[in-house]
């Protein structure tokens, strides 16, 4: 095809993707195979070839960074910006149908966007106000049942009404919060991040017109990651192209990490069911990896036998071996990776710490390697630690923002109607909200009229009404000001940073977080002329603004040229590559964790984490593991992981750490492999340190407990001893639980 730069240098199997035209298209896209490529090839080719205009084009990613990258890349090949395609995520694309029709549903488009702590608080709310205790129910699961019911497009009424007379006291008690929860979020013109899955769905069932509108606007969607999308989510894709069924889904099978969310793997794998007549490319040929590096990959992904199936390949040949070595503990472990990354620096021509990342399966994990990166003096940033958004100082900031949006936002009051203190007390807000609730007010609308309010003194009124007062000022001001402008005045306005300084020693660090955010906000106002579409004409750009922010996620934040060390959690690893890749902690029920022994699907998932850690690697893979790690203030004694058994011996260096190899009297916990286990059970060998390690059963037949999930109960068994320790406790109101001591988290339930 003469003049067609978006089909340069594509293999066979990638230009067959691209150059697919109408109907119905899977394509099983493997790690490193180039699938963003294909993606953004595919639009220029329908642009290009097929005349098809940008606006009628829609493409779902799961990260604003894909996003981006997506349009950039697109931009690039084709000469100019793609005007008037949607792309986005999943949570972005439904904030952006909310933003146009949320009245339809009852919300007007100046709704606030609950992040997961402002709706874990809204929860609690709801708990108290309902008369259930949340040290007794916990609200964080709570907060878990709903969004799961939620991202299976199940409402409040069908909960409840599904489980109508459930002997479960947990479940029954969700019933109760579900439909008031979902009230409270009405009240106050909010949508969690779930709804912004469930509520388009609800949309564009609801209303025939918008559906056949849109149907009749995308006549192509592509969608990436499709290995991770829920019930929701397969929905809000039928529902879009089940008119011309011109669908393209790019994932891989192999890659599907998030069931714990509430992903399907089942999307994926019926993709042919439920779209008939679609065809499948496989895209095996791998450009990041050594052959060693996918051989081991290959090897432990074949383990599963829930998948569709493939072989990744490379011109890359052989490579170096992956290290595997073994640690006395995570000190130990942190020790030698630290040594290995500066052994490399030092060794390896043009490499730097940028280009070196340290995966684990959970964030306590990193403790212990933090401490050893501080120790040498190693430059590394955390994805996944406290975000930027989440910051308290910022939070404040856009609690102001989110309440001159939507003036019915009661988190975002409470949070920052006595910040900077204005002498409002928690008595004075409790006055206020009796008041309020009587006169059918909002909590702004009531502190505008504080002085008409009973029992609320004279120091009280005038802080409300001056903060009133001060909220009215800025709306006026967010319809003539960017949102950069907007924050310099609310900051002189507040007085805000001469407060942060008072504050003590990171009051500086806060002020410096608070001018970061106004260099963002002053960019995000460039961004948005420089590149402004039919967005800009809909909503406010303070509404826009709000909305990016509440939807950033982790790997957003990760500052690819920042020249340190990446620690991350393997989840969050998803979609990136190094030339040098750590995965610590390759232990019995630390990964795959204990818990996923209890179904086959839990631990097909584990594995697939694994494969997702091993080609996160360019030229270099080490693994490591120790003896002995302090979980949870105990000690665990450990053996390898059993998913290392798939990865062929003579792909591998097995090392001991210079500590361990001293300790010559202590044997090798390795966990012999299959063939060398046979028919006999495995034991590890006996340590004269174990028993004393653990703490003595912290409970005693008889004895009254409670549990954040269950309640209070009696404790009638305890059985195990150390690690293993187990306890039977029969609740109160959900009969006989087995639960292993170290993970139960009881306590004492005192008269």
């Amino acid at each position: 095809m003469p003049d067609a730069p978006h089909l340069d240098g594509l293999n066979p199997e990638q230009l067959e993707a691209t150059i697919h035209f109408e109907g119905p298209m899977l394509v099983l896209a493997g790690a490193g195979s180039g699938k963003t490529r294909v993606l953004t090839s595919r639009v220029c080719h329908l642009i290009h070839e097929h005349g098809v205009s940008p606006d009628r084009i829609l493409a779902v990613t799961f990260t604003n960074k894909a996003a981006g990258e997506m349009r950039d890349r697109i931009g690039r090949l084709l000469g100019g910006d793609p005007k008037g395609m949607w792309v986005g995520t999943f949570h972005a694309i439904g904030a952006r149908l909310l933003r146009r029709h949320a009245d339809r549903l009852g919300w007007d488009r100046t709704f606030s966007i609950f992040d997961a702590d402002q709706s874990l608080r809204l929860v609690k709310g709801v708990l108290e106000s309902e008369g259930l205790d949340p040290k007794r129910w916990s609200p964080k699961g709570m907060r878990s049942e709903i969004s799961n019911a939620k991202n299976q497009l199940i409402d409040a009424k069908t909960f409840v009404e599904d489980n109508d007379g459930t002997r479960d006291f947990f479940i029954r008690n969700v019933a109760r919060v579900y439909p008031e929860y979902q009230k409270s979020l009405a009240h106050q013109n909010a949508f969690d991040f779930d709804d912004l899955l469930m509520k388009p769905v609800e949309l564009l069932e609801a209303n025939q017109d918008l559906l056949e509108r849109y149907r009749e606007r995308f006549s192509f969607v592509l969608v990436d990651e499709y290995q991770d999308t829920n019930r929701a989510q397969f929905r809000f894709v039928e529902l879009m192209a089940d008119a011309h069924h011109n669908l393209m889904v790019v994932g891989d099978d192999d890659q599907s990490i998030y069931g714990w969310r509430g992903a399907d793997i089942n999307n994926i794998l019926d993709f042919e069911k439920s779209f008939p007549g679609g065809r499948t490319v496989r895209l095996e040929r791998n450009y990041r990896s050594s052959q060693h590096i996918l051989d081991a990959a290959n090897r432990v992904i074949a383990e599963n036998v829930n998948r569709k199936g493939k072989t990744l390949r490379t011109e890359r040949e052989g490579g170096e071996p992956i290290t595997l070595v073994e640690a006395l503990d995570e000190a130990d472990e942190a020790r030698w990776i630290v040594d290995e990354m500066e052994a490399r620096i030092t060794t390896t021509a043009g490499l730097a710490y940028r280009e070196m990342a340290v995966l684990y399966r959970t964030n306590a994990q990193a403790r212990a390697l933090e401490d050893g990166l501080r120790r040498a003096g190693v430059p590394y940033q955390v994805v996944g630690s406290v975000r930027f958004y989440e910051r308290r100082e910022i939070q404040d900031v856009l609690g102001y923002l989110r309440l001159v949006s939507n003036p019915r936002d009661q988190v975002a009051f409470d949070r920052v109607v006595n910040y900077p203190r204005r002498g409002v007390g928690l008595t004075t807000l409790e006055h206020l909200r009796r008041w309020a609730d009587g006169a059918g007010l909002s909590m702004l609308e009531a502190a505008a009229r504080a002085d008409e309010a009973p029992d609320i003194r004279a120091a009280g009124s005038r802080g409300l009404r001056s903060f009133a007062e001060l909220i009215q000022r800025f709306s006026v001001r967010a319809v003539q000001a960017g949102i950069g402008e907007l924050l310099e005045e609310l900051i002189e306005d507040l007085d805000l940073m001469r407060h942060l300084h008072e504050e003590g020693p990171d009051g500086e660090d806060r002020g410096r977080n608070v001018a970061e955010l106004i260099a963002g906000a002053l960019d995000f106002d460039a961004e948005l002329v420089a590149g402004a579409d039919d967005e800009i004409d809909t909503f406010t750009e303070l509404d826009l603004f709000l909305q990016q922010v509440a939807l950033v996620a982790d790997v957003d934040r990760l500052d690819p040229s920042a020249d340190a060390v990446t620690l991350m959690t393997l989840h969050n690893a998803k979609g990136l590559e190094f030339p040098v890749v750590f995965i610590a902690g390759m232990e019995e029920g630390l990964f795959p964790l204990t818990r996923a022994y209890d179904s086959a699907d839990a631990l097909e998932e584990e594995r697939r984490l694994f494969y997702v850690g091993i080609t996160r690697a360019e030229d270099k893979l080490a693994l490591s593991w120790a003896r002995q790690r302090r979980r949870a203030g105990d000690f665990t004694h450990n053996i390898q992981s059993s998913f290392l058994d798939a990865i062929p011996e003579q792909l591998l260096d097995e090392r001991r750490t210079k500590r361990l190899s001293t300790l010559s009297h202590q044997t090798p916990h390795r966990r012999p492999r299959a063939y060398e286990m046979g028919e006999s059970h495995f034991e590890p060998d006996p340590d004269p340190e174990y028993g004393m390690n653990q703490d003595a059963p912290r409970f005693v037949k008889g004895e009254r407990v409670l549990h954040d999930t269950f309640g209070s109960g009696s404790v009638v068994e305890i059985s195990g001893f150390g690690r293993d320790l187990k306890v039977t406790v029969n609740f109160d109101e959900v009969g006989q639980k087995k639960l292993l001591l170290r993970y139960a988290q009881l306590e004492r339930d005192w008269p």
